[in-house]
């Protein structure tokens, strides 16, 4: 059955980001090898990630069973600005003791975005065959990840699975080239394969996110972060200005009690 959300709020960004990293810095140190981390892009999991890398949580994870995905990734080179793995790089990756072949990235060397796809989906079933004595489908009682860390765009787009694509009838792929929606092509994770995780960590900050984390919610099925299908556990980790005060004042208790529980 599908869980009802779990929701988290927090005073603000800096508040949020603190409590999502410490939630996952938990759930790592707790787990099992290996320890499967899908990761988001933007600023808002840029924190998160400084945070688990900072003198105050690296001695307590074991960054020898983490694995490192990336949920989307622009089809630029690594060190381009807009890269989310030179994001992640810059902010935790290189302070950290992470073997390197655990680090799964997109390969946006290759020569198309439909290349990189296809490739970086090749890791994820040599990862997901390994773990699982040479499983080559998705079964929901053998997660691909751990925990699963997705942001929310003002228009409900997660990963990059944006309204009115193609992207979001896909079943079968695990990964999916996005064309023609920005200026930049993408490789994103399909449903499938982001509703194969443990758990799902949404992270939403600002007051510019307000209307499409109250669609999502509410189950507005247009909008992609709504359409996911899972029976894991979905958090969100938001600040107030996220949520309305009407909302905040009547979930905070509650929600925050929820999300402690599930640490």
């Amino acid at each position: 059955m599908t869980h009802e959300p779990i929701i988290d709020i927090a005073a603000d960004a800096e508040d949020m980001a603190m409590r999502a990293a410490l939630w996952l810095a938990t759930r790592i140190v707790v787990a099992s090898e290996p320890f499967a981390l899908n990761l988001a892009g933007g600023s808002t999991p840029k924190r998160v990630y400084e945070l688990l890398a900072s003198a105050a949580f690296k001695p307590y994870i074991d960054w020898n069973k983490v694995h490192l995905f990336w949920g989307d990734e622009r089809f630029v080179p690594i060190d381009h600005k807009d890269s989310n793995y030179r994001m992640v790089h810059e902010a935790m990756i290189a302070h950290v003791p992470i073997p390197p072949d655990h680090i799964h990235r997109v390969p946006v060397e290759a020569g198309t975005p439909e290349k990189a796809a296809a490739l970086y989906e090749e890791d994820l079933q040599r990862f997901y065959g390994t773990r699982y004595g040479g499983a080559k489908s998705l079964d929901p009682a053998r997660p691909l990840f751990d925990v699963t860390l997705l942001g929310l765009g003002t228009d409900g787009h997660t990963a990059s699975l944006f309204p009115g694509t193609k992207a979001l009838d896909e079943r079968e792929s695990w990964t999916i080239a996005v064309i023609g929606v920005k200026d930049e092509a993408r490789v994103s994770l399909t449903y499938p394969a982001i509703e194969a995780s443990a758990a799902i960590l949404f992270l939403v900050a600002g007051e510019e996110k307000r209307a499409a984390l109250a669609g999502v919610l509410a189950k507005d099925l247009a909008l992609p972060a709504a359409r996911l299908k899972t029976d894991a556990p979905v958090l969100w980790f938001v600040d107030r200005a996220a949520v309305s005060e009407t909302d905040a004042a009547a979930q905070a208790n509650a929600s925050e009690a929820k999300a402690s529980s599930e640490i």
